[in-house]
């Protein structure tokens, strides 16, 4: 019998090198980095805006986060309701405007017409706002689904004609005349010290979630951004999730334009400019994919919070709006190369 063979460091006498764990903790962490580079741009934007941003980290300031995030956090769950679906939708922005501009025209004309019940007035006002923006979804799903026009020229398209439409309606001017406590409860209002339209913000992520994780709509949602011929050949009647999809999508933006009404207390046609970008880079932050099919709501929920939080660090700073452009389109350039499958 020949003797056992010993390790080649044991007979060498040296100790059994460290390389290989470190090694397979970087294989891991790199395995991994598509979930890690949300959670990592978040603490490291919290740690340098706690170290650097006068009164960053005071109870007014969170709140303030808390409800400047309110209005993108409502668009970017329903850009991702589309992305995920396969689709892109450029055309939230003037959605919100335009809802803002149907909505308050709605509350306005009812006011007059019944000054002593405001919640008529306001009920009229949401109904409008919501209403048109279900209208555009539903155009932009039907162009995208039954006419087959690709989703980026179908919303760019309608986007335009939107906006067109929202001056038209306003005039490009102001529209008042909205109920005052319209503004009180929806702009300003309180319930047990947590700002009305956070509550709000926070039950839209909570109905999304359920929606997308526990609905048959969900699973076929995804199922048609993943693949959409093989989800068809399984049964799932796709046009129909992608109409659906885009009309949430409408209805979601509108909600927020009329948040964002309240809160100026005037119809305004010149709103929601930016909206489709943040929320494109809200979702890609968040790891939801533009070739669809991938996407979770809590995440683009923290990539909201993401965005929020860094433009208001940057204005506790004192950076310049062009700088925080700059700033928020590195993030989107970095979290896209970090997440790289």
């Amino acid at each position: 019998m020949s003797a056992p063979t010993q390790p080649a460091a044991a007979v060498n006498g040296s100790r059994p090198s460290s390389a290989a764990p470190r090694a397979n903790v970087w294989r891991r962490l790199a395995q991994h980095r598509q979930h890690l580079v949300l959670p990592f741009l978040f603490a490291s934007s919290v740690l340098v805006f706690a170290a650097f941003a006068p009164g960053f980290c005071t109870l007014d300031n969170v709140t303030n986060i808390a409800r400047q995030s309110v209005y993108l956090m409502i668009v970017a769950l329903a850009q991702m309701i589309v992305l995920i679906g396969g689709g892109l939708d450029l055309s939230v922005g003037t959605v919100v405007a335009l809802a803002s501009v149907a909505g308050a025209t709605a509350m306005s004309a009812t006011a007059q017409a019944f000054p002593d019940i405001p919640v008529l007035a306001m009920a009229a006002g949401v109904a409008a706002g919501v209403a048109c923006g279900a209208v555009v979804g539903l155009l932009n799903g039907v162009g995208t689904a039954v006419l087959r026009i690709p989703a980026f020229m179908m919303t760019l398209g309608m986007s335009s004609v939107v906006f067109g439409v929202a001056l038209l309606v306003s005039g490009g001017v102001p529209i008042y005349g909205l109920p005052p406590q319209f503004g009180e409860i929806f702009g300003f209002g309180r319930l047990a010290g947590v700002p009305v339209p956070v509550l709000i913000a926070v039950a839209m992520v909570l109905l999304t979630y359920f929606l997308l994780e526990w609905t048959r709509f969900g699973r076929h949602l995804y199922a048609v951004g993943g693949n959409q011929r093989a989800a068809e050949l399984s049964g799932v009647r796709t046009r129909r999730v992608v109409i659906v999809a885009f009309t949430l999508a409408g209805a979601l933006s509108a909600l927020a334009g009329l948040l964002l009404t309240a809160r100026l207390d005037t119809g305004e046609s010149n709103i929601g400019a930016t909206l489709p970008l943040e929320s494109i880079a809200a979702c890609v932050i968040a790891g939801v994919a533009l070739t669809g099919g991938i996407g979770r709501t809590l995440a683009v929920a923290v990539g909201t919070l993401l965005i929020v939080l860094v433009q208001n660090g940057m204005n506790l700073m004192q950076v310049g709006a062009y700088a925080q452009t700059m700033v928020i389109g590195a993030i989107l350039i970095v979290s896209m190369a970090l997440a790289r499958r």
